[in-house]
């Protein structure tokens, strides 16, 4: 499993980058560089079940392992979802977790996953794209 540890300054308050990253509507936006039009499904409390879905319906099974308003999200996951079935996968440390400090007003946004190696390279490439998308919702 490999490690990625990415990092952004917004120029926002920890309350509105953490309102950009879990409200539907901007986190569709965010999330595009992934795949066009890919969402989240949970009620978003920790101990939840989280899919992160394509418009096809494909993805991923979570569970919401932390949760800290503003603060800290963290999601372990547990699998693949394809045809409508959740395939159970062996990935100890295929975890995503995000932390926000603010200084003065600007929020520093940190990323850190665990990743399968063979999907690795797609999250190096790809997470920053996201991350630059995601301040300039925020910055707006």
């Amino acid at each position: 499993m490999s490690r990625i540890k990415l990092s952004i300054n917004i120029n926002a308050t920890k309350e509105k980058v953490w309102e950009t990253l879990w409200t539907d509507s901007t986190y569709r936006q965010w999330t595009a560089p992934f795949t066009e039009g890919s969402y989240a499904e949970s009620d978003w409390n920790e101990g939840s079940r989280i899919v992160f879905l394509t418009p096809s319906g494909e993805g991923m099974f979570s569970v919401i392992e932390r949760k800290i308003p503003n603060k800290q999200m963290s999601f372990r996951h547990l699998g693949e979802i394809k045809n409508g079935v959740d395939e159970p996968k062996d990935w100890d440390e295929a975890t995503e977790n995000y932390y926000l400090e603010e200084k003065n007003g600007v929020t520093e946004l940190v990323v850190e996953m665990g990743s399968t190696e063979d999907f690795e390279q797609h999250l190096r490439n790809t997470f920053p794209k996201a991350l630059e998308i995601l301040k300039r919702i925020c910055e707006q």
